[in-house]
């Protein structure tokens, strides 16, 4: 029975943290102000560069999965760049310039002025995410942050910030990919 108690309580707490999103008219006007960031820049011929570490390295693949294929609806495929799926490349780049460099190095690329990057960090604090931040500004290219806890170093080296006012690692990814979700249907919208 004690099994049965926690598990109810692990999706409870899952929920809570997705209703005090609900709740909060800020976050979601972040939300609608992100989608529509994202839009633009595909709409004008830019590309979503999208990184994360861990977990948030999965979101990232799924992210860049949902713009380049599709979310829901049939249209045609948008230039979107996971920074963590090559493993060649990265690791190349932590080997010569540190691991703190992964994703600066690759900004620095693949951004054009006006493209967007989507950093994923649940502790806003990654450094290598901190890096691709300030050498996306130095190359003219906008930043989106998803985040939790405080929202870290990366909340005000954001241009666009979603942060999940929760420390529990989990139950902020669990937010993150519901966010993310309802980003892909806004942008695909956006953009029919």
């Amino acid at each position: 029975m004690g099994n049965i108690q926690k598990i109810r309580e692990e999706i409870q707490a899952s929920i809570d943290a997705k209703i005090q999103v609900l709740r909060d008219e800020s976050a979601l006007q972040t939300i609608a102000a992100i989608a529509e960031c994202v839009a633009e820049t595909l709409r004008n011929g830019g590309k979503l560069l999208v990184c994360g570490n861990g977990g948030s390295a999965s979101d990232a693949l799924h992210i860049a999965g949902e713009i380049v294929g599709r979310f829901q609806k049939e249209r045609k495929a948008y230039h979107a760049v996971a920074l963590n799926a090559d493993v060649a490349t990265m690791t190349a780049i932590a080997n010569d310039y540190g691991y703190e460099q992964v994703f600066a190095r690759q900004v620095e690329g693949l951004m054009n002025q006006g493209d967007v990057l989507l950093g994923i960090s649940t502790s806003g604090n990654s450094e290598n995410v901190v890096c691709a931040f300030q050498k996306a500004h130095d190359l003219g290219g906008k930043t989106i942050l998803l985040a939790g806890r405080d929202g870290g170093k990366l909340r005000s080296m954001a241009d666009l910030a979603f942060v999940v006012p929760c420390q529990v690692t989990a139950h902020i990814q669990e937010v993150h990919e519901c966010v993310y979700h309802i980003l892909c249907g806004l942008v695909e919208d956006a953009l029919l």
